[in-house]
Formats: C-alpha cells, structure tokens, sequence
C-alpha cells in the first residue's frame, strides 16, 4: 500500500500522525453501486461484441463459416465481467475507509493498487460534494477534501447523503477553527 501524508515532511504539526486504517466504511450499499457501474460497463462491451457477432454475413444455405471467435470472445467477455462484478465491490467495500480526527483526514482506497493518504485539517482549502445520475438513484454522495498539496484532492466515495452532510459540515466548522493559512 501506498502511503502519502500532504504537507511539508518536516512540519512538526505532522509528526504526531501516523497511517492507521481508517474507523468508518463506504455506505452498505456501495457495493450494489459499483456493481452496478461496473455492470453497464461490461453491458457496454458485451453489446458491442454482440453487435459484432450479428453484423457477420452468414452463409444461409450452409450455415458456414459460422463466426466461432465471436461467440468464444463473448464467453469469455461474459467471464471476466462475473468475475468482476462478483469480487470487485466486496473488495472495495473491505478496503475503502475514512475517518476524520481533530488533526487530520485519513482515507484508505482503491482494490487492487491501495492508497492510503492523510490530510492535516490546516492544509484543508475547500470540502465539495458531488452526486452523478447513478450515485443519486442509490442515494449516494462522493466528499472531496481539497488541501494545498501537489497530490491533489483526498477524495471519499460513496457516503450515504446525510453521513455525507454531517462531514462536510463538520469538516467546514474544524477547518474554520484550526489556525493557519492552508498552505
């Protein structure tokens, strides 16, 4: 697992945290989520080679050459995707963490390449929510936490929407009162 703390390495305010796995989880319905996201992913290429299979010009009076690559291209198409959509949001849901202490934002996530990262509350620029089409019909909000760091936004996924405005609220009030400049 990767591990990243934002912020100047010598910062003395840095030297009390450590990476621990993050308390709170991902919504429970986060995994039927990206289940589902992944699913019109893979319906997507199933349906292209589907396209693919019927768009060749079979032979009436024969039958032949039948388009035997297709259908194993499909098959193992259809394969890989139950795989995926069998172990990738359990996984997930197991590995994706969050938490927020008095001094920083701890996140762990990702499946297969892991990142765990740490966000001191004093380099907190700004806290956004976002809810597309799909994580709204499961009632599901990603945060992200901007800090002034090169690496970018600490982002955590699939909240439940009022766990989602509790944090946003909570990390609007903690950052307010944390001296600084968030630089």
């Amino acid at each position: 697992m990767k591990i990243i703390v934002d912020g100047p390495t010598g910062s003395a305010g840095l030297a009390a945290l450590r990476l621990r796995t993050p308390r709170e989880t991902a919504s429970r319905r986060a995994p039927l989520f990206w289940a589902t996201r992944a699913g019109l992913g893979w319906a997507v290429v199933l349906g292209a080679e589907v396209g693919w299979l019927l768009s060749h010009r079979i032979d009436t009076v024969s039958y032949l050459p039948l388009p035997y690559p297709q259908f194993v291209l499909i098959a193992v198409t259809a394969v890989l995707a139950a795989t995926h959509l069998s172990v990738m949001p359990r996984w997930r849901f197991r590995v994706h963490r969050w938490e927020v202490a008095t001094v920083a934002v701890y996140t762990r996530t990702g499946w297969l390449n892991q990142e765990g990262r740490i966000a001191p509350v004093s380099r907190i620029q700004t806290v956004d929510t976002r809810r597309g089409p799909l994580s709204a019909l499961f009632g599901l909000v990603d945060v992200t936490v901007t800090t002034a760091s090169a690496r970018g936004p600490v982002r955590i996924h699939a909240l439940d929407q009022d766990v989602a405005e509790r944090l946003v609220e909570a990390l609007t009030v903690q950052t307010g009162e944390t001296p600084g400049d968030a630089t």
